[in-house]
């Protein structure tokens, strides 16, 4: 093998984990959230789009600020406000949690708020 060919399945070696980090998926201890809840949950806004693509929705942290949600995103942390919009009014949290449908932060301009769906758990 050349010098040049094992350079470049180095980089290819060395690039593949964010190529694999940028593939969302459910871990597999919320798959089955996903079967249940996920996958017919219809967006508040808009009741004939799913909330979930199979890599948006997960369990969360959430406070309320001033009467108005706010949902903490997986990847980076950040507090986002949750528009009224958004949130589920019509049936409660199937496992008691809080979920949220966001896209990762490198796709958030594809929903102006950042937030696709909410829902408050019990005692949220």
């Amino acid at each position: 093998m050349t010098k040049r060919c094992v350079l470049a399945a180095l980089v290819l070696l060395a690039c593949a984990p964010a190529v694999f980090a940028q593939e969302h998926r459910h871990p597999v201890a919320d798959m089955p959230m996903h079967d249940k809840f996920y996958s017919r949950w219809m967006r508040p806004d808009m009741p004939t789009q799913s909330c979930c693509n199979k890599a948006d929705c997960y369990p969360t942290e959430a406070r309320q600020i001033g009467g108005r949600w706010q949902a903490r995103r997986r990847e980076d942390g950040k507090w986002m406000d949750v528009p009224a919009s958004k949130i589920e009014q019509n049936r409660d949290s199937p496992d008691g949690r809080n979920h949220l449908c966001a896209p990762p932060p490198d796709r958030e301009h594809v929903y102006p708020s950042g937030v696709i769906c909410f829902i408050a758990g019990v005692g949220g």
